[in-house]
């Protein structure tokens, strides 16, 4: 443990203790720090000391690895953010291509104060998974403003975060099915280059049909309680 100047303590691991932590072989961590994809460790005589700020950026390792990315285009994203590229290049980087989303930085306290006692180990393991999070050294990345702050505000209201992302999950199959069945309609129909001009109108018919659907779901609850018997 090492106190700060803020008066709070900060975790700290020896290398097989990281391993440890991290699920990982002590070779992999050595690996990782000789490929560059960890920042240095602070040196106290012989002794390699690391703290969680290296813990989460092993979890973001390990999450990419298995989105499919490679060890190279994880050595990419983390030399572009060392080296001040602009996050919103973020998307871009982590394979997801041009986005309108924004990309913000956050503290691991910043984070916190969005999801105050939701940010468990289990819960940033799914942010990473899905590709919401990403660690640059000491800041967190979050993908989306959008998504950060619905998702806030839905824990804000009562709701766990765990089912937030999981919600989330399942949205994603759902839009990514609508997004392959838009994508087909222009390239049966028009030239592919026609979709990035008119992905507006498939954003339109998305909100469109959303908003349609929850005004059925919720006359659809008020017609079942004024027929309900027991009232």
């Amino acid at each position: 443990m090492e106190d700060t100047e803020a008066g709070t303590t900060v975790r700290e691991y020896r290398t097989e203790e990281l391993a440890e932590a991290a699920g990982i072989p002590v070779r992999t961590l050595r690996f990782y720090r000789e490929r560059k994809l960890l920042p240095p460790p602070r040196r106290e005589g012989r002794i390699a000391w690391y703290d969680d700020h290296h813990l989460a950026r092993l979890r973001t390792i390990a999450a990419l690895l298995e989105r499919g990315h490679t060890l190279g285009g994880i050595a990419e994203l983390t030399a572009a953010f060392e080296n001040g590229r602009d996050v919103s290049q973020l998307g871009e980087l982590l394979g997801i291509g041009w986005s309108e989303e924004t990309p913000v930085r956050l503290t691991p306290e910043a984070l916190a104060d969005y999801f105050e006692g939701e940010v468990t180990p289990e819960n940033l393991a799914a942010s990473l998974d899905l590709g919401y999070l990403a660690t640059d050294g000491d800041e967190i990345v979050h993908v989306s403003r959008r998504l950060l702050d619905v998702s806030s505000a839905l824990v804000r209201e009562g709701v766990p975060l765990s089912a937030v992302l999981e919600t989330g999950r399942r949205v994603r199959e759902h839009a990514d099915a609508m997004a392959a069945l838009f994508t087909e309609l222009i390239s049966t129909h028009l030239r592919e280059e026609a979709l990035p001009r008119l992905r507006p109108l498939a954003k339109s018919v998305v909100e469109a049909e959303l908003t349609m659907a929850m005004d059925r779901l919720l006359a659809s609850g008020t017609r079942a309680g004024a027929q309900d018997p027991s009232s």
